[in-house]
């Protein structure tokens, strides 16, 4: 049972493509709170206590709608129809080769040219927080069947937020969701370098240069974290940056089993943030592209390591790779995955 006594408040942001778009807040009863918009089922900012119990924003993101749209970097965004890269930007089902937007390079990432993040969703405020749905068309982006998403966000009194991903098709297709946040405990005071990551995998897929897997898992060495500064890590041969882009397989990985992903740490503010989910892996991006045109939350500009994304979703490349597990979603099928973030202090 999810307790929360949220203060829900909503508030007009502007319109895109003749659409209405919101800007909303869940609010706990100690304050703490999350700030959500239907542009993209977006998550813009979640402001937690730290060690002193002084709230700041540990999400990077936009507090206009023009930020939101120019944003090129999925900041706290909803991906889909499929998170993360399909090699080839096509794959096949059933005999029928699907064409998708080959949007990086030669391969389609995070959906293609106009995914999941840069769409209007439709809304319900719950009683614990803020479903968003959406209807993709047949053909959208070149995947196959009309495919309705529900996004539902929950915040509760324990500095808990829960995103569930729901979705239904009416063909045979593939389906992917992520929340695509870019986490900063230390409320923008630096970058990521000082946190420290713990992973609950041992293996990773192997990539090419593009980052599309080539089928491989390998033990992940010396890209394991377990619980180390990241700086250490990334910076292990000297000067030169070697950030993460890697998908961790959770050691747990039964299907729809809520299972430890990740532990995030700022010993300076004393905050943390541990991830749960029901996905079979999980991203791990340093920011080491992140940029904006517009301010963000912080008042300035995004820079590379800014933030790190914790991206639980099925493998990459997955309709591909007929041994990963499956991410085929069937007509009479109800898709569900879960992400958790329990945000709190070191004890």
């Amino acid at each position: 049972m999810i307790k929360s006594q949220n203060r829900i408040s909503q508030q007009e942001w502007g319109e895109h493509v003749g659409c209405k778009v919101y800007f909303f807040r869940l609010e706990n009863s100690s304050g703490a709170y999350v700030e959500l918009t239907n542009y993209g089922a977006t998550l813009v900012s979640a402001v937690v206590p730290d060690k002193a119990g002084n709230l700041e924003n540990v999400i990077l993101g936009y507090h206009s709608l023009p930020g939101c749209i120019a944003d090129e970097c999925y900041l706290g965004a909803t991906i889909g129809r499929f998170a993360n890269r399909i090699g080839g930007a096509e794959f096949t089902l059933n005999g029928t080769v699907y064409h998708l937007d080959a949007n990086d390079g030669n391969n389609s990432n995070h959906g293609g040219n106009a995914g999941f993040n840069t769409r209007v969703f439709d809304y319900q405020i719950t009683e614990s927080g803020v479903a968003f749905s959406l209807l993709s068309k047949d053909g959208d982006g070149g995947y196959p069947g009309d495919l309705k998403l529900v996004v539902t966000y929950e915040w509760t009194d324990d500095n808990e937020l829960k995103i569930k991903y729901q979705a239904t098709a009416d063909k045979q297709t593939v389906a992917n969701f992520t929340n695509h946040a870019y986490f900063n405990l230390s409320a923008g005071e630096g970058g990521i370098f000082d946190h420290t990551l713990k992973v609950y995998a041992d293996n990773v897929l192997d990539v090419d240069a593009a980052y599309v897997p080539t089928g491989l898992v390998k033990p992940a060495g010396k890209r394991t974290l377990n619980g180390e500064v990241l700086r250490d890590k990334m910076m292990a041969g000297g000067d030169t940056i070697n950030g993460y882009n890697n998908c961790f397989l959770l050691q747990n990985d039964a299907r729809h089993t809520l299972k430890p992903a990740a532990l995030l740490i700022d010993n300076a503010s004393g905050r943390q943030v541990e991830v749960a989910t029901s996905y079979p892996s999980v991203v791990v991006y340093t920011g080491d592209y992140l940029r904006s045109k517009i301010p963000g939350n912080y008042s300035r500009p995004y820079r590379p390591f800014d933030g790190l994304c914790l991206e639980c979703q099925h493998y990459p490349d997955s309709p591909n790779h007929a041994h990963f597990p499956s991410a085929i979603l069937n007509p009479g099928e109800a898709f569900c995955q879960v992400i958790v973030y329990k945000f709190g202090v070191v004890a």
